[in-house]
């Protein structure tokens, strides 16, 4: 095929070579465009596996049409060849399993990324708060700066005249006074100000020789800077002498030590709480990083050291800047990662102490209520779903095929199994039913989520960029015809039971007032399962459902196998892009990611824990349906960080992947999920019966009829997320209004 290939291109420049036109100056196909046939992995057109021609953006062909028959002829040749470009191996692992069966989708990179790589805006995130950057700044009346003022700039330059006085009333504190005083006018309006340190007596210094200011942006390589840090100019460095200005009898004054012992306690406390607050909003990063400098850095260096100017001004004595901020608010900060992780989880992490600590420790609800701590313990779910999934790309990443499906496989669904499996085994010791329907809820509810709810919402933002998304049509007509095999195969003992079983209804009153005649209102009707028709369950449907749990499983497997051997062929990984980023510095390694998993799971197991304990009050005194709680709350929390990842990626314009994160986590639910709640019922028995109710029962069909009309045409807008969107809230609408299930 590939000698094919070969002959073909040579006979087509033998054919450019010849033309005329290619003779009298005109422009040459050929000479700057390579015929190099490479499917992209964020191409969505028309076939994910189609195979594209690489041009150069400045680069029109004279003659389109033969180039086009020479792209069908590669297609021909090799119609299912997918090439997946990345930094290094594992990036192109992590993308190549994004692609397979089983495996969860992940889109957060798993190695750090080349620092020169990333874009001007994340650079400034991680920037120093060190450069004095005058020009192309903008204004310094923003909203962030004037909310700055409102939330933290007041009371901290409040704290800093205070101190200022208790250091003045010292005596021998004076000079430290002069600085509280100093920083307090500067923590009020940091912004266009410089704090640089200065040396009365200079043994080392460096001269920087800038260019002027028309051609300073230039000299940044012509790239824009966000508007809260700016980079160093880039100038000529002349270093002199590296022996450092001495700060003579520091160590040796009284008011260094009155300083440390009065003063700076103080303002050690109200920097860390500044810092805290300033973290967590995440936004307001920038203050973070400022209150840290000043903590460790310019409240310990001799107060005639610190030069407060503003940074426009040339200063004429040797200087270091330390301090330098134009924005206290950056909206980019959502981006910014701690050794990989997203800040929001990072900063997450503290709800789960928090949920853990109340839940423990006040049984009694003295201080905190029951409500308060089912609202904690469900939030801190999402941190700990946000590791687990960053714990499994990663493993599955650096392993092979075995390991890594066994890990999504096992730690792919432990969130959901946690909770269920402690709901049950608490109903079951309390003798209460209702937990039991609360746990068929939130398996309905995943699937309705999954199946409607995360593919119409990225429809929805993804359209927002992109007018018209392209998918392979095929390919997610296979993954909805096996998501409905897995639905049908999961909801098949419950249409059994109703085409045999006996209706049997509680509360019926007469309403002619006779007792042998007349009409009926019914208030609980359901089908009789319990030992008097030992005759229907134990013989026919108990055999159905073991059969079930046993084939689902297996199917399970044989698509795994049939990923791993069949489709093994279609992913042509190429690593890297010729800048010599080939080495792969990952941020977890498969120990460091097992040990992450093994906690967040002991974790995720106390928070389920709490959320079984305390939802009972929730459920008993709320006017809401025991269904709706169960279908959103319980199904929909534990899937956010994939439903981030499913809107990430159609934004990136790879919408079949978005669809593949919801269909992947349904397929897990009811190939995985359903049969080990099964089987943990046989060894212990917690009274879990896999039959539903109508309304499950035909939500489920329904939407899975919907999604399987939606993805017939291979092209994905606004409207049809907005359609699957609202199929989605009619469907919670029915469950808001629906009865509460029997037991509850």
């Amino acid at each position: 095929m590939t000698t094919n290939v070969e002959t073909r291109r040579r006979k087509l420049d033998t054919d450019k070579q010849d033309s005329p036109e290619d003779h009298d100056g005109a422009h040459q196909p050929g000479s700057c465009c390579d015929g190099v046939c490479v499917a992209h992995v964020h191409s969505e057109a028309s076939d994910a596996h189609s195979c594209l021609l690489q041009t150069s953006s400045s680069c029109t062909p004279k003659h389109p049409q033969r180039t086009c028959s020479f792209v069908d002829e590669i297609r021909d040749e090799n119609p299912r060849k997918t090439t997946i470009s990345a930094e290094n191996e594992v990036e192109a692992q992590k993308l190549a399993n994004n692609y397979k069966f089983g495996f969860r989708k992940w889109k957060s990179h798993v190695t750090e990324r080349p620092f020169e790589d990333r874009s001007n805006i994340v650079k400034e995130l991680y920037s120093e708060l060190n450069v004095i950057k005058p020009y192309s700044v903008g204004s310094l009346f923003t909203c962030g700066n004037v909310l700055y003022v409102f939330l933290f700039g007041w009371w901290i330059a409040l704290v800093y005249v205070l101190v200022g006085l208790l250091m003045f009333l010292t005596v021998f504190g004076i000079p430290y006074a002069k600085l509280c005083w100093k920083l307090s006018c500067y923590f009020l309006w940091p912004f266009g100000k410089s704090i640089e340190k200065a040396s009365v007596s200079v043994a080392a210094y460096s001269v920087k020789i800038l260019q002027d200011n028309s051609n300073l942006e230039a000299e940044e390589d012509g790239k824009p800077s966000s508007p809260l840090l700016l980079p160093t100019p880039v100038g000529e460095t002349i270093e002199e002498p590296t022996e450092r200005p001495q700060n003579d009898h520091y160590w040796w004054r009284v008011s260094t030590y009155i300083w440390l012992l009065v003063g700076y306690p103080l303002l050690a406390i109200t920097h860390s709480v500044l810092c805290l607050i300033s973290w967590m909003l995440v936004f307001t990063i920038p203050v973070a990083k400022m209150s840290t400098k000043t903590l460790h850095t310019i409240l310990l260096i001799p107060p005639e050291h610190v030069h407060i100017s503003q940074a426009t001004e040339t200063q004429e004595h040797e200087s270091r800047v330390i301090l330098c901020c134009y924005h206290a608010v950056n909206l980019y900060y959502y981006k910014y990662t701690v050794d990989g992780i997203n800040v929001f989880a990072v900063n997450l992490l503290l709800l789960v102490i928090v949920s853990l600590v109340i839940g423990y420790v006040d049984k009694s609800n003295e201080f905190v209520s029951s409500e308060v701590k089912f609202a904690t313990a469900v939030s801190s779910i999402i941190p700990l779903s946000y590791y687990i999934g960053m714990g499994i790309a990663s493993i599955s990443a650096q392993s092979n095929f075995a390991v890594g499906a066994v890990v999504n496989a096992t730690f792919g669904s432990i969130t959901e199994l946690t909770f269920y499996i402690t709901a049950l085994v608490r109903g079951h010791h309390q003798g209460n039913k209702c937990l039991q329907e609360i746990v068929k809820a939130a398996l309905t509810g995943t699937l309705l989520g999954c199946i409607l709810f995360i593919p119409g919402i990225c429809m929805i933002i993804g359209g927002l960029r992109h007018s018209e998304q392209r998918f392979n049509s095929r390919s997610a007509g296979v993954s909805s015809s096996l998501l409905f095999i897995s639905v049908g195969g999961v909801f098949a003992p419950t249409l059994f039971s109703k085409a045999y079983g006996n209706l049997v209804c509680e509360d019926c009153t007469n309403s002619t007032g006779t007792n042998s005649s007349g009409s009926f209102t019914c208030k609980n009707c359901h089908y009789d399962l319990s030992e008097n028709s030992y005759s229907l369950f134990h013989s026919h449907i108990e055999p159905l459902v073991y059969t079930i749990s046993i084939l689902l499983p297996v199917s399970y497997i044989i698509g795994l196998i049939f990923t791993l051997k069949t489709h093994s062929h279609i992913y042509d990984i190429h690593v890297g892009d010729g800048t010599g980023h080939l080495g792969a510095s990952v941020h977890w390694s498969r120990w460091r990611a097992l040990l992450i998993l093994i906690v967040a799971t002991v974790l995720m197991s106390a928070c389920a824990d709490l959320t079984t304990e305390h939802i009972q009050p929730i459920l008993s005194h709320s006017s809401i349906s025991q269904y709706f709680i169960g279908v959103t709350v319980l199904a929909m929390v534990p899937e956010i960080p994939e439903i981030v990842n499913g809107v990430q990626f159609a934004l990136q314009n790879t919408i079949s992947l978005s669809f593949e994160v919801g269909s992947c986590i349904a397929v897990q639910v009811c190939m995985i999920q359903i049969p080990i709640l099964v089987l943990f019922n046989i060894f212990y028995d917690v009274g879990f019966v896999l039959i539903f109710s109508d309304l499950h029962l035909w939500a489920s069909i329904f939407s899975v009829i919907v999604v399987n009309y939606i993805f017939m045409d291979g092209k994905s807008d606004y409207f049809q997320g907005t359609a699957l969107v609202v199929v989605y809230l009619i469907l919670l609408a029915l469950y808001y209004f629906a009865p509460s299930p029997s037991g509850c």
